[in-house]
């Protein structure tokens, strides 16, 4: 299977009619998995309340989503058919029509980033109460070619951004990478937790779903 870019949205129904709080949810993932772990891009905030700018930034924690893309690969029966949805304010347009454009949006107030936008195809999103996102199926090993996915219009190109939501088709585990926190959720069995935390190139510690975890103001 290559990675495709889907028109059919039922495979995310799980996600997008889900009754958590979406900020619960685009954070740790669905409620149900008998385990969570989060992922530390940097360590936690001493004390509560800490400025993430005053955070100590360790360029090896750049390299640990494709560690923990092996070790989740091997725990899936599916990992040549997994679904990925990408936040659509990732990308850049190439040349936006601009009745996509609202009208108080600007490149200053973003740079870098794309405004929010109707797809100019018409092409459905998974949506959430404050998150949009395109969805993709294919190989877990293709995470992050999103602009080479076969059916992707292109008028947006995507380079290789972090998939907000990540999950097989067995639904052995789910990850989740939202914009706001210094962390990524993963939900799946007591072992793939264990076989993550135990793992010296990740920084990997396990949390409860109904824990409220810690944020950098």
């Amino acid at each position: 299977m290559t990675l495709v870019f889907c028109t059919d949205l039922a495979a995310a129904s799980w996600i997008a009619e889900s009754e958590l709080d979406w900020s619960d949810l685009v954070t740790l993932g669905p409620a149900g998995f008998p385990a969570y772990a989060r992922l530390r891009f940097l360590p936690d905030p001493v004390p509560p309340g800490m400025s993430e700018n005053d955070a100590v930034f360790e360029e090896w924690r750049e390299e640990q989503l494709p560690r923990l893309y092996e070790i989740l690969a091997e725990h899936t029966t599916t990992p040549d058919d997994c679904h990925f949805c990408v936040w659509d304010g990732f990308g850049q347009w190439d040349n936006p029509p601009e009745e996509a454009v609202p009208a108080d949006w600007s490149p200053e107030a973003v740079p870098g980033l794309a405004p929010p936008f109707e797809h100019p195809d018409g092409g459905p999103k998974v949506e959430l109460p404050a998150r949009a996102y395109w969805l993709f199926r294919g190989p877990l090993a293709e995470v992050g070619t999103w602009s080479q996915a076969d059916g992707w219009p292109g008028q947006v190109r995507l380079h290789d951004e972090t998939p907000a939501f990540a999950w097989p088709a067995d639904r052995a585990w789910c990850f989740t990478s939202d914009v706001d926190p210094h962390w990524a959720g993963i939900a799946g069995t007591p072992e793939l937790i264990a076989r993550l935390i135990a793992d010296p190139r990740l920084d990997v510690v396990p949390t409860d779903h109904d824990e409220i975890p810690p944020f950098y103001r």
